[in-house]
């Protein structure tokens, strides 16, 4: 989990961190100001299955593709890209036709989240006991 850019409303995030880990995901907060490639270099040191971006600057549209097109480059194929903020509707769209899972506004229930990110990852993991 990550705020790219110079955002740095965090609580929202420190909220579903904490939901995330009492749901038991192994969450890996970068906290503040990550650039897109300390994100991306980071999802691949820790082999994560998703990657999780908040952003309530305006910037969802300039760091959220670049982060999706690191992750291409960078082979990260099968790890899930979600995001939330304040993002407009024309924006979600374009964000997920681009290939990103799914973008959470204010006000999603936590639980709505963690379903979400748990039925992917049940999809599309192997989960070893």
């Amino acid at each position: 989990m990550a705020k790219p850019g110079l955002d740095g409303h965090d609580r929202g995030l420190k909220v579903l961190a904490a939901a995330y880990r009492d749901a038991g995901m192994e969450v890996i907060y970068l906290g503040l100001r990550q650039t897109p490639d300390m994100i991306v270099a980071s999802a691949l040191q820790e082999d994560v299955d998703v990657i999780a971006l908040s952003s309530l600057n305006n910037a969802h549209m300039t760091i959220f593709p670049t982060v999706l097109n690191l992750m291409k480059e960078k082979g990260l194929l099968d790890v899930l890209l979600v995001g939330g903020g304040i993002i407009p509707k024309k924006d979600i769209e374009k964000l997920e036709s681009m290939g990103m899972g799914k973008l959470f506004g204010p006000g999603t229930p936590v639980q709505e989240t963690v379903n979400y990110i748990t039925a992917w990852v049940e999809k599309n993991r192997i989960i070893e006991n």
